[in-house]
């Protein structure tokens, strides 16, 4: 099957992009196109424009500061996972990246798009939701952050508005006493994930102070759960068993062509107790090892 018809504009500047959107409600961006591209050719998207922003070489931008990680629009995944800085400031990302498709994907596919694309059953949005990080739009009446807590309104569903462009993402850096750690399985290697799960453990003079857990393929939206209370104890295997518990009560896994829902629930149970037992190892190797953190992290956990 063919795209249905639609106008073709590549702007020259971000201004040129946003007037676009402002002047065509349903109007689409391009930017990596991997997800839009199969949506247009099996018309489940028919937008009467296309708006080509891969021109835009101001948004190709991946930074560093103390602060964390800001990834431009047209940032491709593959330089997003091989940043060393992005790697040592937030290792949950590049982490996370190397589980999106296949190389030749990421060789193209952005961050950012992947995100304001809002599939529960891709890796970023989740991963965005778990760090408390944030994207930036623009649009013709000025710039806002959208907190991803506010940002998944439904499956493939964001709350920007038609007239915005998601210009950029936030990843927070990771603190020295936290770890992070991500795990899925997939029916073949590049498939979406039947369960994946990811994990940030932070611990204070020993003993575990916070942790949360983030969930695809197993919500209509990228959801995140506290598990802080049933681990506060330590990570015995009832704990995590406990956890596993309240993070379902927050979820529903669901029957498809691709794996039930008794197995996902299972999956959930095994997922949550192997990335929550790793950030926590990663954790307490970043709190011995102090401002030294990162490096000290990636030794110990290998």
């Amino acid at each position: 099957m063919k795209p249905a018809p639609f106008e073709y504009v590549r702007p020259a500047s971000v201004a040129d992009a946003l007037e676009a959107l402002a002047a065509y409600p349903d109007a689409k961006v391009l930017a990596g196109g991997q997800s839009l591209v199969p949506l247009l050719s099996m018309r489940l998207a028919a937008p009467s424009v296309l708006v080509d922003i891969n021109g835009l070489s101001e948004l190709t931008s991946i930074t560093v500061d103390d602060g964390g990680v800001r990834v431009g629009a047209l940032a491709r995944h593959a330089d997003v996972e091989a940043h060393a800085e992005a790697r040592r400031a937030q290792p949950l990302v590049s982490r996370a990246l190397r589980l999106v498709a296949h190389p030749t994907i990421r060789n193209r596919g952005t961050t950012v798009g992947s995100i304001v694309h809002a599939d529960a059953a891709a890796e970023m949005p989740m991963v965005l939701l778990l760090l408390g990080g944030h994207v930036s739009a623009a649009s013709e009446q000025g710039r806002r952050d959208v907190p991803a807590a506010e940002l998944f309104v439904g499956p493939l569903e964001t709350s920007l508005r038609h007239d915005e462009l998601a210009v950029e993402a936030f990843f927070p850096a990771l603190a020295a006493d936290s770890g992070v750690a991500i795990d899925e399985v997939s029916r073949r290697h590049g498939d979406y994930a039947l369960c994946a799960v990811a994990a940030q453990v932070s611990v204070r003079d020993g003993s575990v102070a916070e942790v949360r857990a983030g969930y695809v393929s197993v919500a209509d939206v990228p959801t995140v759960v506290d598990l802080t209370e049933p681990l506060a104890g330590g990570l015995s295997e009832q704990a995590l068993a406990e956890a596993a518990d309240v993070a379902l009560e927050q979820l529903d896994p669901a029957d498809d062509v691709h794996a039930t829902a008794a197995y996902r629930t299972r999956l959930v149970r095994t997922l949550t107790a192997r990335v929550v037992t790793a950030a926590h190892a990663e954790a307490e190797a970043g709190s011995r090892s102090g401002s030294q953190g990162s490096d000290a992290r990636e030794r110990a956990i290998g």
